[in-house]
């Protein structure tokens, strides 16, 4: 039997990941419940909700943070990986940095807004202003970090 042994490399890697922190900030994160049946992913914009403690992924008028990655969260029977399902507690970066995927070209320190969808971009044209700026110019559908200030 032949064994394969590999010859080359990539020569640069993915910076980081939707929901990734970025620097090594240790504030307190505030959490909340997931309202949307759908759940929310990680690396998305988050809005309050109905409930008391409730969060959203449709934008809204009191941005909450960013939805911050976690291993731990297991997906139900039939569900999607890297999303927080639907009445799960999720953790929130509203200060410091995160990897964000890009939803448009953006360019560096720009600020940041939210498409209808839940896309990351720096046109303000019918879009949800949040308290963020991006840190580096990247190409639609690439990692970007952000820059979330508190409110």
């Amino acid at each position: 039997m032949a064994i394969t042994i590999q010859n080359s490399y990539a020569t640069d890697y993915t910076p980081g990941f939707p929901g990734m922190l970025a620097d090594g900030n240790t504030t307190a994160r505030p959490s909340g419940t997931v309202e949307d049946a759908a759940g929310i992913a990680f690396g998305k914009a988050c809005f309050s909700g109905t409930n008391p403690r409730g969060i959203t992924g449709t934008p809204g008028t009191k941005f909450k943070g960013i939805a911050i990655a976690d291993a731990g969260v297991v997906p139900p029977i039939g569900g999607v990986a890297d999303v927080y399902p639907q009445y799960a507690n999720i953790s929130l970066c509203d200060m410091g940095d995160i990897w964000v995927l890009a939803g448009a070209n953006v360019a560096k320190d720009a600020a940041v807004y939210v498409t209808s969808a839940g896309a990351f971009t720096s046109s303000s044209s019918g879009n949800t202003a949040i308290p963020a700026t991006f840190m580096e110019a990247v190409s639609s559908g690439a990692p970007v970090k952000l820059r979330v200030v508190q409110q």
